[in-house]
């Protein structure tokens, strides 16, 4: 499928939805944002040498400086500007409240096309990108590649994807963590409605193994501001057994006071753990998401 990018509508995420499936609407959004851009600075192309860093398990063995070692007794890596390229890996919430949605999109549809917007610019810049959809427990994985089919393969997992049960999100990110052999950048993508102080648990492992983190939260417009003004039956998108007749107009100052407390502690975990953070609502543009993550690698660079 083609079409002329000035055709299709790259700020309406509603609209972008229907022109096709996520390798045609990752591709539109990519090369719609980059039209004009610089080329990446995050690209390798050489094996020159750039600098040492401290070895970590995973690292190839030939390339630990043993001058180094013998100097100052600890093992150092000697990075070259091929290796710098990125070893990324999309973590996609499949869980139920994903399945949210009234006046636009899922936040799991827009979650799942800001993943392969992602992964199609990754793959662009020939950095390695793999994926792992979750809900209860994960349920697809592919290991980070820098072929264009496994981009391919990426975009049709999600592609194929619904949300699925409930989920605590620290439950599986203590699963992920121990799979994750070599360093990586995870790109976390999720509503992270959970236990904060236990999912505050489970990002320091991640740290702790000296990956880096990203994290965008999906949120639908009805989440922020509670406009809701008739009784209202809310269910469980995650237990359907659990519905609840409610006066919004009873409930939306203590709703939106919870909210706003539970997005600060969000908050205050990224920045307590060095781990970067962007919130985006699903009436947003998606190249958001784009500048978010290149915003992160020059802070990550300098």
């Amino acid at each position: 499928m083609s079409a002329d990018l000035n055709s299709v509508p790259l700020e309406d995420p509603t609209a972008l939805a229907k022109f096709g499936n996520l390798d045609f609407v990752a591709r539109m959004v990519v090369e719609g944002y980059m039209i004009g851009q610089h080329q990446s600075p995050f690209k390798g192309s050489s094996v020159e040498f750039v600098e040492h860093r401290q070895y970590t398990p995973g690292d190839e063995i030939r390339h630990i400086d043993w001058r180094a070692f013998g100097k100052t007794g600890k093992y150092y890596v000697k990075e070259y500007e091929e290796e710098t390229n990125l070893r990324a890996y999309l973590l996609v919430d499949g869980s139920g409240s994903m399945g949210y949605g009234a006046s636009t999109l899922r936040k799991f549809d827009y979650a799942r096309a800001v993943a392969a917007s992602l992964g199609y610019l990754l793959v662009s810049q020939r950095d390695s990108v793999g994926l792992i959809t979750f809900d209860t427990d994960i349920r697809e994985r592919i290991d980070p590649s820098t072929n264009q089919m496994t981009f391919q393969r990426i975009a049709a997992t999600l592609d194929g994807m619904q949300p699925g049960q409930e989920t605590s999100l620290s439950t599986v990110f203590n699963k992920i963590a121990p799979t994750l052999k070599r360093r990586s950048l995870l790109i976390i993508i999720s509503d992270f409605f959970d236990d904060l102080e236990h999912l505050g648990q489970a990002l320091k492992q991640f740290r702790h193994a000296n990956h880096e983190v990203l994290m965008i939260q999906v949120v639908a417009p009805e989440e922020e501001d509670f406009p809701f003004n008739k009784p209202t039956m809310f269910r469980s998108l995650e237990l359907e057994s659990h519905r609840i007749l409610v006066d919004p107009h009873r409930l939306r100052s203590m709703y939106l006071q919870q909210y706003q407390e539970f997005l600060a502690e969000l908050t205050q975990i990224c920045g307590h753990n060095r781990i970067d953070y962007i919130k985006l609502l699903t009436t947003e543009p998606y190249h958001k998401a784009l500048g978010a993550y290149l915003a992160s690698r020059k802070r990550s660079v300098r």
